[in-house]
C-alpha cells in the first residue's frame, strides 16, 4: 500500500515536473502557429488585391475610354468647356 502511494506520487511529480518544463514552449508554439496563419491569410490577400492593381494598370494603359472614367470618376477631370456639378446630399434630421 505504501510502496503503491510513492509510485503514485512519485509518477505525480514527475508528469507536473514535464508540465512545467513543456507547457510554456507548447503554448508558445500554438500562439506562433495561429499568428502564422493569420500572416499567411493576409499574404493571399494582399497577393490577390495586387493582382488586381496590377490587372487595373493593365487596362488603364491599353483602354483609353477606361483611362477616361476613371479620370473622371476618382479625380474629378472634366474636357474643356465642361462645367462640372457637384450634388451635396443634406444633412439627416
Amino acid at each position: 500500500m505504501l510502496g503503491t502511494i510513492k509510485r503514485a506520487s512519485w509518477f505525480f511529480g514527475c508528469v507536473v515536473f514535464f508540465l512545467i518544463l513543456f507547457l510554456p514552449g507548447f503554448s508558445k508554439l500554438q500562439s506562433l502557429r495561429n499568428k502564422n496563419r493569420d500572416l499567411e491569410n493576409k499574404i493571399r490577400r494582399l497577393n490577390i488585391e495586387n493582382a488586381l492593381l496590377e490587372e487595373e494598370i493593365k487596362k488603364i494603359a491599353s483602354d483609353p475610354d477606361y483611362k477616361e472614367r476613371v479620370a473622371r470618376e476618382k479625380m474629378g477631370v472634366v474636357r474643356k468647356g465642361e462645367i462640372p456639378i457637384k450634388i451635396i446630399p443634406q444633412k439627416k434630421r
